[in-house]
């Protein structure tokens, strides 16, 4: 467990849950919370047997956004608040480089900060009563955490614009067939959803899935003939691995294979 209890993390059998914990806050962003983001991948990435990791929330609610007193408090002066707003931004950016898979699993609302943080997911697994929206416009806020690059990648411009600009909140089927969520669950399945898709992938070669991600989020920033230059940098010698090794032996013996 982190020694911020802003974020809970647990491990087992090869699978971490970093865990919202401000529930009586809507799990609303505050400083100790981003520290507790960082301090849970840190957890994750220096520990070998984690092969990924699933965001998600205690109580009611995924995340609300920022909380709005420490926005108010850091907005005195343009360094405190600059500080506030890169520190997310580093975190934030940290989870969605990490080389490990990061599953997110929505409950409740997620709006605003939270749908910010939510993005940076790999995968995002939401319970058929979530609500999510960018909620900035409502309050004639302005997103700093990344929700105006990363919306736009994901639903297109126009939505995005459109989500940002009416601040409306879209249900779970409607983030689904605009891309911006994977999967929709009954809300009584989401963990059981989210960490049985978990556990599939732990079970996965993690060097294969780490190049694939930074494949697919480095490449998905390049032209195509420069991204595809890429891909043969990093495949190449990604194949010739023992774990690559270890797959083919196991295709040929008809077995599962057994990755190191």
């Amino acid at each position: 467990m982190n020694t911020n209890d802003t974020v809970l993390f647990e491990a087992r059998d090869g699978v971490a849950c970093a865990t919202l914990n401000r529930p009586q806050k809507f799990n609303c962003i505050s400083a100790a919370l981003i520290d507790g983001l960082d301090e849970a991948i840190n957890q994750a990435e220096s520990d070998a047997r984690i092969r990924v990791l699933v965001l998600r929330a205690n109580g009611k609610h995924f995340c609300t956004g920022a909380d709005l007193q420490e926005v108010r408090e850091h907005s005195v002066t343009q360094e405190s608040l600059d500080a506030f707003i890169g520190r997310g931004h580093e975190v934030f950016q940290r989870l969605e480089s990490s080389p490990i898979p990061v599953i997110a699993a929505i409950n409740g609302y997620c709006l605003a900060g939270g749908l910010e943080l939510a993005m940076c997911a790999d995968v995002v697994f939401v319970a058929q009563d979530a609500r999510l929206g960018c909620q900035h416009a409502r309050y004639g806020l302005v997103p700093g955490w990344g929700g105006t690059q990363r919306l736009p990648r994901l639903v297109g411009l126009r939505r995005a614009l459109d989500l940002m600009f009416s601040a409306r909140w879209l249900d779970a089927d409607e983030a689904r067939s605009w891309g911006l969520v994977t999967e929709v669950t009954a809300p009584e399945a989401l963990d059981a959803a989210s960490l049985a898709y978990a556990s599939e992938l732990a079970g996965k070669n993690p060097e294969g899935l780490a190049a694939m991600k930074q494949l697919a989020r480095s490449g998905a920033e390049l032209p195509l003939t420069e991204a595809l230059q890429l891909e043969q940098k990093i495949a190449v010698p990604a194949l010739r691995s023992e774990n690559v090794a270890e797959g083919l032996r196991a295709f040929r013996e008809r077995r599962e294979p057994r990755f190191r």
